[in-house]
């Protein structure tokens, strides 16, 4: 039986433009990979900016940063863990894919995880499908088809231009 869910627009609009900054970034690593630099260094590189253009703002954010906090050490392992683990491993990981298989297909791999999360969470978990999850999985895979079917044709032509 399928339940309904509630619309966020802000929600709907912050998660478009993830997917488009994401979209942007990934292009942009493809582009710099192409200049021959290694993929531990663009993703260095790119970790750098961020921070220096993030920390400004964080004047302007309204929390106190304490110490005493960060040092304590569950708190510090789970900060090294995301930094190191969940950040910076996943980064290189994939900007080394986008450098190997291009921007799409690496994408394909990434917008497929909602499709994934979805069917194991009815299977595994017994959640109930909404309406909203399976036309999200249907927009997804018309989307993942066009990209492909687009990605396709673009080789078919280069090709015969050789």
């Amino acid at each position: 039986v399928c339940q309904q869910s509630e619309i966020n627009p802000l929600g709907d609009f912050l998660a478009l433009l993830a997917a488009l900054v994401w979209a942007i970034y990934s292009t942009l690593m493809k582009k710099i990979s192409e200049f021959g630099y290694r993929t531990l260094q663009t993703t260095r590189r790119a970790f750098l900016y961020g921070l220096l253009f993030m920390l400004p703002l964080t004047c302007l954010m309204p929390f106190k940063l304490d110490f005493s906090l960060i040092l304590k050490p569950q708190n510090l392992f789970n900060l090294l863990f995301l930094g190191f683990g969940a950040s910076a491993i996943c980064f290189v990981s994939w900007n080394y894919a986008v450098k190997v298989l291009g921007t799409v297909k690496t994408s394909l791999y990434i917008y497929l995880a909602p499709v994934v999360t979805v069917i194991s969470a009815v299977w595994i978990l017994d959640e109930q499908l909404s309406y909203f999850s399976i036309a999200g999985i249907v927009l997804i895979l018309l989307g993942l088809a066009i990209s492909e079917k687009k990605s396709g044709e673009k080789g078919r032509q280069k090709s015969k231009q050789r």
